[in-house]
């Protein structure tokens, strides 16, 4: 445990001292580190695949499920999205050093905020190797030293990521410390990391809600999490029963493993029969196993009963359950009672209902008329995303480079002094 200790307070040392550095780099520098870890990325593609390979073919021969198997895999679409990424968070507007809100005192001075780099930011993740070029790109942006902790299950492809950064981070001219990967798989390193707030500013968990719990209840660093992706979609009144069709297939079918995929679907009882036969039918030629309340059972006999604790769980799986409301309230009620506060979305063409659904429904993000697979920073404009924030401070909702900032006030004076 000591050199696990040592180990990590000498990353944490290290990220501190580049953090300093990271304060002093300009615009143009970060963006040019950016592009230079791309170009390495994209010109180490193959070694990369070879050992995401490593860390698959240890995952089946461990027992992994299909759906970590798919969040641990790279292929060339995923290495073309994570370059995507990291060259889309360099053309953003650089937030660091921002000031906002000037204003004249009566006294003669002028009080503003500016927008300043949170310090080193420390990130636990499972299975998504992406992570790693994602967390990257977005906390060097955003002036931010990382260290970052990935899963056993992906160290081959993570200390490959990490190799890469380094390279590029020194053909720009920049510290290599900047973004550093844990090389150990030992889960004290967890330990050590979430309680060194001597060097690091805050804690990103991304992972399964065992990890984001332990992480919450044992960190004496402030952390940025959500603790599952317990996601619905209503199909009201009022709903086109072609969009509703398309939305609820592709917000549960689109990929499982994913904290914004649907787990419960709700359908007024006015648009039960309509949309419900259909849906069945498609869910059912993708495999996707089917659980409802006795409404729902009358229509699709093929579903099993739904238990309470299905509208508490966060499947990952093709598993779905469905429940019929009498309309807009309950619905709106059962999202309050049941849902995990990251993304729900409504199907109506009502305007005023569209408006209520998105006043009353308290999540992070709140849809109308769209899948809740676009829950997600890179569909957002953020470019990658360091996580996703169901807590309503620092950060609420996908966190890009603003929330991975924090504001100073600054007073301009001209010799002015207070009577």
């Amino acid at each position: 445990m000591s050199d696990i200790s040592d180990y990590m307070n000498k990353l944490g040392e290290q990220a501190r001292k580049a953090a300093a550095h990271l304060a002093r780099v300009t615009t143009k520098e970060k963006k040019l580190a950016l592009e230079s870890i791309a170009r390495v990325i994209d010109e180490n593609r193959s070694s990369l695949l070879e050992e995401n390979e490593k860390d698959l073919q240890t995952g089946e021969q461990n027992g992994l499920d299909a759906a970590l198997l798919d969040r641990l895999a790279l292929n060339e679409s995923r290495m073309d999205s994570m370059l995507e990424g990291i060259l889309q968070v360099a053309n953003l507007p650089d937030p660091i050093g921002e000031i906002t809100d000037l204003k004249y005192r009566p006294t003669g001075i002028q009080v503003g905020k500016m927008r300043v780099p949170l310090g080193v930011v420390g990130i636990i993740y499972e299975s998504r190797p992406n992570v790693t070029a994602d967390a990257a790109a977005l906390c060097l942006m955003s002036g931010n030293a990382a260290i970052l902790r990935g899963g056993s299950e992906a160290i081959h492809s993570n200390k490959a990521i990490a190799k890469c950064i380094a390279q590029g981070l020194e053909s720009a001219g920049l510290p290599s410390t900047s973004v550093q990967v844990v090389e150990t798989t030992d889960r004290a390193a967890v330990g050590a990391l979430i309680t060194m707030p001597e060097y690091v500013d805050v804690i990103v968990p991304r992972g399964g809600k065992g990890l984001i719990e332990r992480v919450s209840n044992e960190a004496s660093v402030p952390v940025i999490k959500h603790l599952d992706g317990i996601c619905h979609v209503y199909i009201d009144d009022d709903a086109d029963n072609k969009k509703a069709i398309d939305v609820a297939f592709n917000a549960k079918t689109h990929r499982y493993g994913t904290c914004n995929t649907m787990e419960t679907l709700l359908v007024s009882k006015l648009k039960a029969a309509e949309v419900l036969p259909e849906l069945a039918v498609k869910y059912s030629e993708e495999g996707v196993e089917l659980r409802g309340c006795q409404l729902s059972r009358d229509i699709l006999p093929q579903a099993k009963p739904a238990t309470e604790e299905d509208w508490k769980t966060e499947y990952l799986a093709p598993i779905l359950s469905i429940r019929i409301v009498d309309g807009l309230d309950e619905a709106i009620e059962h999202i309050n009672t049941y849902s995990s506060k990251h993304t729900d979305s409504i199907i109506t063409e009502n305007f005023t209902k569209a408006r209520r659904f998105l006043n009353e429904v308290d999540s992070s993000s709140v849809m109308v008329n769209a899948s809740t697979r676009f829950a997600d920073g890179f569909e957002y404009g953020l470019g990658a995303e360091i996580g996703i924030s169901t807590d309503k401070f620092h950060a609420r909702g996908p966190v890009g480079l603003e929330g991975l900032t924090s504001q100073k006030y600054v007073v301009l004076g001209d010799g002015h002094i207070r009577e």
